[in-house]
């Protein structure tokens, strides 16, 4: 167990994002347990796939590598908009600012020129995202959403209220 105070320096994924993605989801950094996994929210009570599976019928309970395809299918590209960080745990209050490497979203974006839509999963993927991309905002090409994250500490909102506005957002939109 760490010790109180110590950070441990944490690496995100590399982005799922295939050609035709129409909507990208920029996360914060991945938790603990997504990053022991090596997927994209793997804690089992993060509501990020159960989301999925109401708005894409991405089947919660298949395999990693199937979801994945699923949510390619559907035009969802994920990633996070830091590349690394210092942090203690899973929580974004924890990622000690200084200490924060941003990925190349923009790099991403002019790559994928279908994505249309930027979905933030959350306050800290958001507040992120304008420190080190704030920039890409005034672009007119995209729309920007802020999401309430589907992390099972943001448990202030049900599932299901969670679920209505990722689906005003990414579907209605």
């Amino acid at each position: 167990m760490p010790e109180v105070g110590v950070s441990d320096r944490v690496c995100s994924f590399a982005p799922i994002a295939p050609r035709g993605a129409t909507r990208l989801v920029l996360g914060s950094m991945p938790g603990v347990a997504s990053l022991a996994a090596g997927q994209y929210y793997a804690h089992p009570h993060n509501a990020f796939w159960p989301i999925m599976a109401s708005l894409f019928g991405v089947p919660v309970e298949a395999p990693y590598a199937a979801r994945v395809r699923a949510l390619e299918r559907a035009g969802v590209a994920l990633w996070d908009v830091l590349a690394a960080c210092e942090r203690t745990g899973s929580l974004d209050s924890a990622i000690r600012r200084g200490s924060e490497v941003a990925n190349d979203v923009a790099t991403l974006l002019a790559r994928r020129p279908a994505i249309r839509m930027v979905a933030f999963n959350g306050a800290g993927a958001e507040a992120a995202f304008r420190r080190h991309c704030g920039e890409l905002l005034r672009d007119s090409r995209w729309r920007f959403a802020r999401l309430p994250s589907t992390s099972p500490a943001h448990a202030s909102l049900s599932r299901a209220a969670k679920c209505a506005q990722w689906r005003a957002a990414l579907l209605d939109g």
